[in-house]
């Protein structure tokens, strides 16, 4: 679990990312994070794994400060960075020196990842392109088995292929329903603070996505042009579900629209009243 309690950071105090930010992670789920350029998506990810640390507050992994990145709290956390550096090693060598750090590590499955990304495993890491590089560390990071896996922006520099590949092994490893639910759980960092942290499920029983002719336009919520009339999200008055639009969201709380964010912060229990 990681948990960040009045988390305030900034790369100096005359301009801070986050003031007073609270978000608690739990295990057991995959957790897209959504903000815009610059909102500190990377830097919130780099507090949550010790490489900097707050300038007040706390964020803590599994129990542990993660800015005194202990050994305990690193055999059981990875991180794969959104721009990566690779050794002039091979998989075996990377392998002998590095798997040792994290005890549930899965030899077997790392072989069989690099396998399914089609990248020879007697390559040298160094030597390939930047999207080969990528997916080998991805298979790394999978085969740690540990308990919190960290990925930022893990897909870029991949082409269409090698993420459809990706998507096949995320859902093998963690029994997701399909390739559209990689992600159960959305957060959503805005104005320096989390805006959103809700699962999927949740916000579809809350809010519906549809096309809409542009005559019904009035009664959306939100609606932005479409080919075919608006996209929009309306409240979920019939209880039927319908699959989250995540951009679509995203553009309607960072708008500030107040009716969207209202709704999924109302308690369940008052959407039908």
């Amino acid at each position: 679990m990681i948990e960040i309690k009045n988390l305030s950071f900034g790369y100096s105090r005359k301009s801070l990312l986050f003031r007073n930010l609270n978000l608690t992670l739990r295990e057991g789920h995959i957790y897209g994070l959504l903000g815009k350029n610059g909102a500190g998506k990377s830097t919130l990810l780099k507090n949550m794994v010790g490489l900097v640390s707050p300038m007040e507050g706390s964020c803590r992994v599994n129990g542990f400060a993660s800015h005194k990145r202990q050994p305990a709290m690193l055999a059981n956390l990875y991180f794969i960075p959104e721009e990566i550096y690779m050794p002039s090693l091979t998989a075996k060598q990377f392998v002998a020196n590095t798997a040792p750090f994290y005890p549930f590590f899965d030899q077997d499955a790392f072989y069989r990842y690099l396998s399914e990304f089609e990248v020879p495993e007697h390559a040298v890491f160094s030597k390939m392109s930047f999207g080969q590089q990528k997916k080998a560390i991805i298979a790394f990071g999978l085969a740690t088995n540990t308990s919190v896996l960290i990925m930022d922006e893990p897909t870029n520099s991949l082409d269409i292929p090698s993420k459809v590949q990706f998507r096949r092994i995320i859902i093998s490893t963690h029994q997701v329903r399909d390739l559209d639910s990689l992600i159960d759980t959305l957060v959503v960092v805005h104005d320096r603070e989390i805006v959103l942290n809700e699962s999927l499920d949740a916000i579809s029983e809350r809010l519906t996505f549809t096309t809409i002719p542009e005559s019904e336009a009035h009664q959306a919520i939100y609606a932005e042009d479409a080919l075919r009339g608006k996209q929009a999200i309306l409240p979920n008055l019939m209880g039927n579900y319908s699959k989250v639009d995540m951009e679509l969201l995203f553009n309607a709380i960072t708008s500030g629209n107040t009716s969207v964010t209202e709704i999924l912060q109302r308690p369940h229990y008052e959407q039908s009243l």
